[in-house]
């Protein structure tokens, strides 16, 4: 715009209005810059949304296994302690915690479910918002007295637990009698309930406390017994690949070492491919808008023959019209642009209000936990995405200007003006 006269630009904006309406865009520009607004807005809310998703099930996933975890390559990690020494002094190591895991039947009213049982120290578990901030009813101390077992709030629901009722839980760790194998069960009272939103978190997660655990899994022992494995957390998420190989070179071959990203790769690699491909496609439709442009400037071409060839006899060069349109068009373009990041960030702000109101109205789940993982619409917007967005939708409009101004410029005055 920098290049274009102040009379270009009042020529280009008075092309743009409508004949009979003055002070109005015309219909075709409207159509124009309203598919400008939706490709830019929609490309910003999907790219913060699948942000969000990402960012949300990292610090998930992460808040329950840790940024590294090492496993012995037997069965349970026996003579924990030293190894713990050793990975400590690691560099990029910011803690390491024991971690007991295992998978029971948790039973109760009749009703039988599949759950995992967790258990790490009380410091370390206090130590976790993850739990400690969505607690929904009833209190972690229980866990800390080795009162009893906190579990997900979706988990009780199914199995009509309330705090202070009783679950059992069966392990298939049991033992040998003359009857025959028999599986290990134990009941527990039920002292706090949590909303991690996950639904497999909140659907089948069992906190117990770490002692009760090494006894219920049968790992108790002198020395501090044995674990499931070790939860390393490192200063950085991104620095967690670095950080394991360290740890396999000092602890060699009698451990197995896996970075949350290994661990997860296969839900974080279908998301990164679900967000490329949706890019893609909504990519296409600011592409469409800008065909919208061309259509709208051609048209606008047309309607127009008689006054560029009364602005050619007058002087002006084929240079000055074709600025003219391009000046048209990217009015359109930076109009629709401006329209749609103010859209797309007021969706992605409020993005889990608006799914709160559509529930309210439909009276029914917009989404389903246990297909969409999340029970709600994290988003995250990138500065350099909406940039780079920004940049893309305007690059399109000025491109899709071109065409049409080079046709204006290309118009004979006297071929036009003859029957006139």
């Amino acid at each position: 715009m920098v290049l274009i006269s102040a009379v270009e630009r009042m020529l280009a904006w008075r092309y743009l209005r409508a004949r009979r309406a003055e002070g109005f865009i015309s219909l075709t520009s409207w159509f124009a810059v309203i598919g400008i607004m939706l490709g830019v807005a929609t490309l910003i809310l999907v790219t913060s949304l699948m942000n969000g998703i990402r960012d949300e099930m990292t610090s998930r996933f992460i808040g329950l296994d840790g940024h590294v975890t090492v496993y012995s390559q037997a069965r349970a990690f026996r003579d924990y302690q030293p190894a713990m020494d050793i990975v400590r002094e690691v560099p990029g190591v910011v803690a390491v915690t024991p971690r007991i895991s295992g998978q029971v039947m948790a039973t109760a009213h009749g009703i039988a479910l599949g759950g995992q049982v967790v258990a790490t120290p009380w410091e370390a578990l206090a130590a976790r918002t993850m739990f400690t901030d969505h607690i929904t009813a009833g209190t972690l101390a229980g866990v800390q007295e080795e009162a009893g077992v906190a579990m997900g709030e979706r988990l009780a629901r199914n199995l009509g637990l309330h705090v202070g009722d009783t679950v059992t839980l069966i392990s298939p760790q049991g033992r040998s009698t003359i009857a025959g194998f028999v599986p290990r069960m134990k009941s527990y009272p039920l002292v706090a309930t949590f909303k991690l939103g996950m639904y497999e978190l909140d659907a089948g997660l069992i906190v117990m406390p770490f002692e009760e655990a090494q006894r219920y899994f049968l790992l108790a022992g002198s020395s501090g017994g044995a674990v499931s494995n070790l939860e390393v957390m490192t200063e950085d998420a991104d620095s967690a690949p670095e950080v394991a190989g360290r740890i396999r070179l000092v602890l060699g071959q009698s451990v197995r070492v896996y970075d949350w990203q290994e661990s997860n790769a296969g839900i974080f690699g279908a998301l990164k491919v679900q967000r490329n491909v949706m890019v893609i496609i909504l990519a296409l439709i600011v592409l469409v808008a800008a065909f919208n442009i061309i259509s709208s400037l051609v048209m606008l071409v047309k309607e127009k023959r008689r006054d560029i060839a009364v602005l050619r006899t007058m002087g002006a060069t084929r240079g000055s019209v074709m600025r003219i349109f391009i000046a048209a068009g990217s009015v359109i373009g930076i109009a629709g642009t401006a329209a749609g990041v103010l859209l797309g960030l007021l969706l992605a702000a409020y993005l889990e209000q608006i799914h709160n109101f559509i529930k309210l109205v439909l009276h029914q789940e917009v989404l389903l936990e246990n297909v969409q993982i999340l029970s709600n619409l994290p988003t995250k917007t990138d500065p350099l995405e909406v940039l780079v967005i920004i940049v893309l939708a305007l690059l399109l409009s000025f491109l899709s200007a071109l065409y049409p101004a080079r046709r204006a410029a290309r118009l004979d005055p006297a071929e036009v003006l003859r029957y006139e």
